[in-house]
């Protein structure tokens, strides 16, 4: 037995929700639905309009939401990121900790600013990011842990890292590690801008290709240049043995390596989308590390990530994570 399920690497960033109107996004000309990166003075532009606004904070960033539904779920799971020796890095570390997480970070940690990521939702439930990397820009291959990641059953890495130079080179290096302990690689492609502007740092991150790949109907659409799903399935199957394609209030379509499953949707009232396809993934490697078919892990994904939907904010109280296994494994 792995000491570890799974090992993520991705940028940490303190995620801080807020409630908008589609009037606010327009007046303050925020691109809707995407995930931009933004300097710090922008933020704090931002920061100044929305103080009107009830928000959320978490720890945050893709995969780290993703590996602490691992470990809700009851996996073990370890997290490599960086953060700053700021109040904000001090509230991110007591949060990894308090879901159970391990991870690299310490009490000695380097002077900066700790990353945040501003999410507005809007009344349809689309989720718009503003993020300012912070420290987590200089995310490198000195964060990571390659005796935990040989300790693991998969690694998981962030399609987000694509935009930093370092960060980047990090994936690489620890999926080179992971291929060298015989430790399977997962990747999610995370947002469709990183797909069209940032394709070729992807492929660097795959490598020859992946065990397993996340991503939504958009972002498999836009690799394959298609606007067919099939077409995009076979694309797909060029660069991982299996994946996982998220289609929205459409479900779920898996690939096994032999054969697509559909997994069917939760009538749900989305309120904010929010931290579903991370919740999605972390379900779902949950899954597949605990004995479960790709059957069974996809639908612990899709009702765990319908109730993500469901309400404000990216995870779910760590007491629903039982309930959701009674309810599909009985």
């Amino acid at each position: 037995m792995k000491k570890y399920h799974v090992y993520g690497v991705g940028n940490a960033l303190v995620d801080m929700e807020f409630e908008v109107e589609d009037a606010f996004l327009e007046s303050m000309n925020v691109d809707k639905g995407v995930m931009t990166l933004v300097d710090e003075d922008r933020q704090h532009e931002l920061m100044g309009h929305l103080d009107a606004f009830e928000g959320k904070k978490a720890s945050g960033g893709s995969a780290a939401n993703t590996i602490i539904a691992v470990s809700y779920f009851g996996g073990r799971a370890f997290y490599s990121c960086k953060v700053s020796n700021d109040e904000l890095g001090d509230f991110y570390v007591a949060d990894l900790k308090a879901a159970g997480v391990d991870s690299n970070l310490g009490e000695q940690r380097q002077e900066g600013i700790t990353g945040k990521c501003l999410v507005m939702v809007t009344p349809d439930a689309e989720r718009t990011m503003n993020t300012f990397l912070g420290i987590t820009e200089h995310f490198s291959g000195d964060e990571l842990d390659a005796e935990a990641i040989a300790a693991s059953d998969y690694l998981y890495m962030e399609g987000y890292l694509v935009t930093s130079e370092t960060g980047r080179k990090a994936a690489i290096d620890a999926r080179r590690i992971a291929e060298q302990s015989g430790v399977k690689t997962a990747l999610t492609f995370s947002d469709p801008a990183m797909v069209e502007f940032f394709r070729d740092g992807l492929k660097e991150m795959i490598g020859d290709r992946v065990d397993l790949l996340f991503c939504n109907e958009a972002e498999a659409m836009s690799w394959s240049g298609s606007d067919d799903l099939e077409t995009a399935i076979e694309h797909l199957k060029q660069i991982a043995d299996t994946f996982a394609i998220t289609l929205g209030s459409k479900g779920a379509l898996i690939f096994d390596g032999k054969q697509l499953i559909d997994i069917a949707p939760h009538e749900i009232r989305a309120v904010d989308s929010n931290g579903a396809g991370d919740m999605f993934a972390g379900a779902f490697l949950y899954g597949i590390t605990h004995g479960h078919s790709f059957y069974e892990a996809g639908n612990i994904a899709s009702l765990a990530s319908s109730r993500v939907v469901s309400q404000f904010g990216p995870r779910l109280d760590a007491e629903e994570h039982k309930e959701i296994l009674d309810i599909v494994l009985g």
